[in-house]
């Protein structure tokens, strides 16, 4: 029985070799095949179309929530069940002629459950040399294997958790959802420059969080925030937005960070993309229309930021948003999230003024007020 066990062996290298990739190893991995690969676009798509048939936005995006933590929990018990379904291969090749206890492929699947998750019921023992060398291999398998899974959930939730605060920390300082125009308006006044180079330096270092966390742990993408306006592509994008709006109307302290900070968000952007194999989407709708440049432009005068108003300044907008745009598109469209305009069309109410209290104990200003709440609030 050479090639079953060939074939169980391989099963077991497989498994083991896409679980390093995934759990222990710290970088992006090209490589097409692989089983977690397989697994997530086996069931994000069609995940994300059933999502897509929701019509009420707050249902939509609390069903798509669920995809992230459970895809965790799916994507072991699929590691977990095909290591015992090779060690059951395993058993059964090397019982026979030698063992009738296990010559029957359902008896060596039991007997490999039982040693995986190191039951120890005696009820199947193993009789050969090779069978007990496989019992301990298993059974020192399956120990580590359940250390490594349950050692590696805390990771994925602190990074996740490393992200949200972040993203938390833009609502007050960039609006629901965080537009530029947002940004530019609320860091006005005599220290609103300074305010505002510190926020862009702060997401220097908080894009590349995102990128090493983002490219080690890809999962952490599919979980969503808290807030259904919410989303570290959207933060990102209204970031990109302010940072390139500077570097083509601006030669300041502010504007120099500017650069930075849009270096970094923007190689954040395109790995991402390349880690979910995303090509840039060039004919997506235009997040910024020339009406919206008037509108933002007005709303710049009156915040006190002056806005070159050149064919040079247009130019150097263009190519810095063609730098960027058709990746946040991409990840955008394969994430099922929504891109904020660079100006909301209407004021809308931020997460931190809204609470469900305030609209049942009638503390809400008006029935606007009460419709933010009933859309973004959790």
């Amino acid at each position: 029985m050479i090639l079953p066990a060939i074939i169980g062996a391989l099963m077991i290298v497989i498994v083991l070799w896409d679980a390093f990739e995934t759990i222990v190893l710290p970088r992006r991995v090209a490589r097409w095949f692989r089983l977690t690969r397989i697994f997530y676009l086996s069931t994000w798509i069609p995940w994300r179309a059933i999502g897509r048939r929701i019509r009420r936005a707050k249902t939509r995006e609390s069903f798509l929530s669920y995809f992230g933590p459970l895809s965790l929990l799916v994507l072991f018990v699929i590691w977990a069940g095909a290591l015992i379904f090779a060690f059951g291969i395993l058993y059964y090749a090397a019982a026979q002629r030698h063992d009738p206890t296990l010559s029957h492929f359902s008896t060596s699947l039991y007997m490999s459950g039982t040693t995986f998750f190191t039951l120890g019921l005696g009820d199947v023992t193993p009789h050969t040399r090779a069978e007990r060398i496989l019992a301990i291999l298993e059974s020192g398998l399956g120990f580590g294997f359940l250390a490594l899974v349950v050692s590696y959930l805390p990771v994925i939730y602190q990074a996740f958790s490393r992200r949200e605060v972040n993203i938390v920390l833009l609502d007050a300082r960039a609006g629901s959802p965080p537009t530029a125009a947002e940004i530019f308006r609320r860091h006005t006044g005599p220290q609103g420059r300074e305010a505002l180079r510190a926020l862009l330096h702060d997401w220097e270092r908080w894009s590349a969080q995102i990128l090493e966390s983002h490219i080690s742990y890809p999962v952490v993408s599919y979980f969503r925030s808290q807030h259904s306006n919410e989303s570290w592509l959207a933060a990102l994008a209204a970031i990109l937005d302010v940072s390139s709006l500077l570097i083509a109307n601006a030669d300041d302290a502010c504007a120099r960070q500017a650069r930075l900070t849009f270096a970094m968000s923007r190689h954040t952007v395109v790995d991402l993309a390349q880690v979910f194999y995303r090509r840039p989407l060039e004919s997506a709708p235009d997040r910024f229309p020339p009406a919206d440049l008037q509108r933002l432009k007005a709303t710049l005068k009156e915040s006190g930021y002056e806005i070159r108003e050149t064919e040079a300044s247009e130019k150097k907008l263009t190519k810095l948003r063609e730098m960027y745009e058709p990746f946040l598109q991409a990840l955008a469209a394969y994430l099922q999230v929504d891109l904020p305009p660079w100006i909301l069309s209407k004021e809308i109410t931020d997460n931190w003024k809204t609470s469900a209290w305030g609209r049942i104990s009638g503390f809400a200003a008006s029935r606007e007020q009460e419709v933010t709440v009933d859309d973004h609030s959790d």
